[in-house]
């Protein structure tokens, strides 16, 4: 896979992916976005930094349609691991018009 674009995804976030300074999907995220677009489960494993979040946030991002309803819930260990990870799917949605919501305890 050499590009975003030949995952068929919307020229929004194709758009927001290249603001963000990525040229072509990482191995991670090759295999598991078309995957999970397709409406197929995954289970991804891979090392910090190879863009895991965007692996599951892409196809979330670009499979919500429009209304009030929460469409995904993405649990993570830490209260600063959940902030980054939302900002990084709200950078994502940039021109999706999506909204992201942190909860976290403590």
């Amino acid at each position: 896979m050499k590009s975003f674009a030949e995952l068929n995804l919307s020229a929004g976030l194709v758009k927001a992916i290249a603001e963000m300074g990525f040229e072509e999907p990482t191995p991670i995220q090759a295999m598991t976005i078309p995957a999970a677009l397709e409406g197929r489960d995954i289970i991804g494993q891979a090392q910090t930094g190879t863009g895991k979040t965007a692996s599951f946030a892409v196809p979330v991002i670009e499979k919500k349609t429009a209304g009030s309803r929460p469409y995904a819930l993405i649990l993570e260990p830490t209260r600063e691991l959940a902030i980054q990870v939302a900002e990084e799917i709200g950078r994502l949605s940039k021109f999706k018009s999506r909204s992201v919501l942190t909860v976290y305890g403590g």
